[in-house]
């Protein structure tokens, strides 16, 4: 009885870790005033032209009403997962990167789960231990998925402050992906707390 808490609590961690990893994790949107695109449109025309071909332009644009123009436009939309990021990171040929936040983000997590589980679940002998064993040593490396998705968001961010100017409005938001995998988090952490490892002359 003792050890259907922690075996709950792994299996949830597992159920959440899958969408976590699939499931869209942050969504980036960047939206243009109109009114700023018609004004930035014009003045860059202008530039080209003479004093007189720059008033008419602004005059023409006054009488137009494109100044007082309402409303924005979408220039740049992303959303990615985490499994999506590897995709893209694999893509752009970065493979040393996709390769490491596979590991750490899909490969490890899922690996320490079913180890835990397996251990909760066999009797006391001594692959038992050496399994507690290489658990613990995994844990070292607990807050490494926690790093994946920062590195994640500041990717995108990083990617998406390439194409942008001055005239667009960016605006994040977290996605689905993004709250299982903190929920998976969350219970991986619990399910680590809640084992306790026996040492070999025990």
């Amino acid at each position: 009885m003792r050890l259907l808490l922690p075996i709950m609590t792994i299996l949830i961690a597992l159920a959440l870790l899958l969408p976590g990893v699939t499931q869209p994790v942050l969504t980036l949107e960047g939206k243009i005033d109109k009114s700023k695109l018609a004004k930035t449109g014009i003045a860059m025309i202008a530039d080209e032209g003479d004093r007189h071909t720059r008033s008419m332009l602004m005059m023409a644009s006054s009488m137009l009403g494109l100044d007082e123009l309402e409303g924005e436009i979408s220039a740049y939309k992303k959303t990615r997962s985490i499994w999506g990021t590897v995709n893209e990171l694999a893509n752009n040929k970065n493979y040393l990167v996709a390769a490491l936040v596979a590991l750490f983000s899909i490969v490890v997590p899922a690996l320490k789960l079913l180890m835990q589980l397996v251990y909760c679940l066999i009797p006391m002998n001594k692959f038992k231990h050496i399994l507690g064993q290489v658990i613990q040593g995994l844990s070292k490396w607990s807050m490494v998925d926690v790093l994946v998705i920062a590195l994640i968001v500041a990717y995108l961010a990083g990617n998406a402050d390439g194409q942008m100017g001055e005239l667009i409005n960016m605006h994040a938001e977290f996605g689905t992906g993004f709250w299982y995998f903190t929920g998976y988090c969350l219970f991986a952490i619990a399910a680590s707390s809640l084992i306790k490892v026996t040492p070999k002359n025990s």
